[in-house]
């Protein structure tokens, strides 16, 4: 019976997160799906090291090398960095503004499973003839003349997910402008929501060129269009434009609500409010605003000319002035504090100084004649890599530590904590710093091998040694998973004493109607103006009542897998360039087109009122709590 018992548990926790429509749990979703992806691309990343340990290594042959360090790049961008933010973004900001949902529940959940299956669709090319091959960013010079169906992975991959990132990044701008509490103006927003809004504003502006560039490369392989094609009038550098005009502000679709991480974790932590609030809020929308005029650096050595180079070095260069508010904020924040060093904490410590040598050698590639001589050099690796590790990643595991205990109860073990700091943030640096030397020495990136006696060999050694360091890191941080899960301590609301917003006055974790009653905001950092008056929740704004909640649904896993399976028809149609068409392909197409869009239909006519938590039901459980 005990077993019966745990395989219907298993099948019914299963069953509601297939279904779920509920912010924290599509969190839930997002860190797994986000986390398999972490893994993955982590993986990929150290065998591209182990095959650049030492020179005329023949580890991976040129084939697979180029396919890894393709898979590498547009896995950690597009699956692991995004859905791993989404993952807190979802978790924290409508606790934040005091919401008891986001805006759009049902297309929060079409949001992730569309990230999922693309991801899934495009890792799938492992196993059916080859990866893509032609570098994450995929230019459409070497793109169009790829063999096999790598790149077809990559286009109708991406496309999937893109659907999802947009969908999602709309959903944060809505509920940001609609539902914030009573009382809670932009500018008593806490800071990790403001740059949450900030990111989907840019979501909701850069994807749209890369979705056409993506749409142009796929019907330039699959339907025997030229968009492209230079041979028949096309533009490769259009290309390069559409996905540049992405993949700029994409940077800081990142790192803004990166920056939003570490603007809770250090007033928290240093105990004292955050120095320059409103410098704070005005340089994240002057940084978003910025981030759509910086693209063409990515292109001085296309050629285009000493105007549009000089206009676009001078953005490069002023964009820099915001981001130096934040770090000089931020350490104005610790001075004079009351700092207590802890496992997010350190993460925030360890970021200023990695994200500032990430910063200056970014600046240093506004001078277009230096960026010629460094651009296709591994000194342009290791400034991506201070910037997206030192910056994101960085904030990633800064708070997982610090979120964990909202999000699932329990804390994780601070001493496993510290241990994972170590290992990875020296690892991190041994890899990423002597990059900057290799770059000036002339070693050329994407690369499978290289000859001894350049002096490249001893920096090539030292780094892959230290991408062995964050591999052992990030194991330690899964042991400290499984081991915090097996504890049966219980998180308090406020597990590290001195949280700022609304969301620590919530249990660990907080029930899935959030609030019994939606709060009044009385000011900037709203729960600690309740603390520093005596009380331990919040003000209420309105009277105990029954609490409307949407029903769960299974339609968003059915239009994503329809898109899913859609896929492979379009990928195999009798017209693709690759010359395999298969006689199955066009059924399929269209029975993939008609499972979502049918679903897509039966969304829209179907009624679908979902439930009430009725008032006493909320009284019952608030006696439960008081009782235990």
């Amino acid at each position: 019976m005990a077993t019966a018992a745990v395989k219907k548990g298993f099948r019914a926790g299963l069953w509601e997160y297939l279904t779920t429509v509920d912010h924290k749990k599509i969190a839930h979703l997002y860190l797994a799906g986000g986390s398999f992806f972490f893994l993955l691309g982590g993986v990929e990343a150290l065998l591209i090291r182990l095959q650049l340990m030492k020179p005329e290594n023949d580890l991976l042959n040129e084939e697979l090398y180029n396919q890894i360090m393709t898979m590498h790049g547009t896995t950690m961008i597009f699956l692991a960095a995004m859905p791993l933010l989404f993952a807190f973004m979802n978790a924290v900001v409508p606790l934040q503004i005091g919401a008891r949902d986001v805006a759009f529940p049902f297309l929060n959940a079409l949001g992730f499973w569309l990230f999922m299956f693309g991801g899934l669709f495009l890792n799938l090319s492992w196993f059916l003839g080859g990866a893509p091959d032609a570098g994450w960013t995929s230019y459409a010079s070497l793109s169009l003349h790829s063999p096999g169906h790598g790149i077809d992975f990559y286009t109708l991959g991406l496309q999937i997910s893109g659907f999802g990132t947009l969908i999602s990044g709309i959903n944060f701008l809505v509920t940001i402008i609609n539902m914030r509490a009573p009382g809670m103006t932009f500018m008593r927003m806490p800071l990790f929501t403001w740059t949450t809004f900030v990111a989907s504003a840019l979501i909701l502006f850069a994807f749209p060129p890369l979705t056409v560039g993506i749409f142009f490369l796929m019907f330039d392989r699959l339907f025997g269009s030229h968009f492209f094609d230079v041979a028949m009038g096309g533009n490769t550098i259009i290309w390069e434009h559409l996905f540049w005009i992405f993949g700029h502000p994409e940077v800081y679709i990142l790192v803004l609500p990166a920056f939003g991480i570490f603007s809770e974790i250090i007033p928290t932590f240093a105990r004292k409010r955050l120095f320059g609030y409103s410098s704070m809020v005005f340089a994240t929308v002057l940084i978003g605003f910025l981030g759509f005029m910086v693209w063409a650096h990515h292109m001085f050595t296309t050629g285009m000319g000493p105007v549009p180079n000089a206009i676009f070095a001078v953005a490069t260069m002023a964009i820099a002035v915001p981001t130096g508010i934040k770090i000089f904020n931020w350490l104005l924040t610790m001075w004079g504090g009351s700092i207590r060093i802890s496992v997010p904490m350190l993460w925030a410590l360890g970021f200023i100084p990695s994200f500032v040598i990430g910063g200056v050698t970014g600046v240093m590639q506004a001078a277009a004649p230096l960026d010629y001589q460094l651009h296709d050099s591994y000194f342009i690796v290791a400034h991506f890599h201070y910037v997206i590790l030192g910056g994101v990643v960085f904030a990633i595991f800064a708070a997982a530590h610090f979120y964990w205990p909202k999000m699932f109860g329990k804390m994780l073990s601070e001493k496993l904590g510290y241990i994972t700091f170590v290992f990875f943030f020296t690892g991190f640096h041994l890899t990423f710093f002597v990059q900057h030397f290799l770059g000036l020495l002339g070693m050329p990136r994407r690369v499978a091998s290289y000859l001894g006696g350049q002096g490249w060999d001893l920096y090539n050694f030292i780094s892959s040694v230290g991408a062995i360091m964050m591999a052992i890191g990030v194991i330690v941080l899964l042991v400290n998973v499984v081991v915090s899960s097996l504890r049966k301590e219980k998180a308090p609301n406020d597990p590290w004493g001195d949280g700022r917003t609304i969301e620590w006055a919530l249990p660990s974790p907080p029930p899935f109607y959030n609030f019994k009653q939606i709060p009044l905001v009385r000011g900037l950092d709203a729960y600690w103006l309740e603390k520093m008056e005596g009380r331990k929740e919040l003000t209420p704004a309105e009277p105990l009542g029954d609490i409307h909640m949407p029903n769960n649904s299974i339609m968003p896993f059915i239009i994503s897998l329809g898109l899913f399976i859609a896929a492979f028809g379009a990928m195999y149609n009798p017209l693709n360039q690759v010359g395999d068409g298969k006689p199955w392909a066009l059924p399929v197409l269209i029975i993939g087109l008609a499972i979502t869009f049918g679903t897509m239909f039966l969304r829209s006519v179907k009624d679908d009122y979902g439930y009430h938590i009725h008032k006493e039901d909320l009284i019952d459980d608030t006696e439960k709590g008081a009782k235990a």
